[in-house]
């Protein structure tokens, strides 16, 4: 299994380069953003994804670790394949792609080739409790970070998304720890409640 791969970029191709390390040249496709970063003769470093076919193996190269985990958690989901959850990688920034997944909104889905309306909107229901993103504070105040496992957390105890959501938000921005933030958002949702 590859991971990761430190070398020199030896050609390009159409989505790909070729890194070689070790006298041995890989084939690794990047998204088009990183593509257009790359020149021949540049020192790289690439997160691997090994994809297996029947009939062929690629691998998929990624900047950074988040990147990839990112990648693999788009893959996820039904009818996204490699080429496409590279595409959508080649669209925004990991937190822009985040953040309007967050807030609900296939638009910039839509955007990539091969991402039809409905499988965008299948990338945004599936993936909406998983990821980390930005959720916009009362008065316009700065985003604060809201973990899919901490609205799992309270989703998996009977409460609504939405609700999940909210309590997290009222959170004490101090508060860091995920297990300290979901005890917090409980004692607000219990609150309310009783209210």
């Amino acid at each position: 299994m590859f991971a990761f791969l430190r070398g020199t970029i030896l050609n390009k191709g159409q989505g790909f380069v070729i890194v070689e390390t070790g006298n041995i040249g890989y084939q690794i496709f990047v998204n088009a953003v990183a593509y257009a970063d790359l020149s021949i003769g540049q020192e790289v470093e690439f997160y691997l994804y090994h994809h297996v076919r029947e009939d062929m193996e690629d691998l998929y190269g990624f900047k950074s670790f988040a990147e990839l985990e990112f990648f693999k958690l788009l893959l996820s989901v039904s009818g996204v394949g490699p080429k496409s959850a590279l595409g959508i990688l080649g669209m925004a920034s990991v937190e822009e792609i985040k953040s309007s997944i967050g807030h609900g909104d296939p638009s910039l889905l839509t955007k990539v080739s091969g991402i039809g309306k409905k499988t965008a909107e299948r990338i945004v229901l599936e993936l909406r409790s998983k990821i980390d993103y930005l959720t916009p504070l009362k008065d316009g105040a700065a985003g604060m970070s809201v973990s899919g496992d901490e609205i799992d957390a309270l989703m998996s105890l009977g409460y609504s998304l939405q609700q999940a959501r909210e309590a997290l938000k009222n959170v004490e921005p101090s508060i860091k720890e995920s297990g300290e933030r979901i005890r917090s958002a409980l004692r607000g949702l219990s609150h309310n409640i009783k209210t």
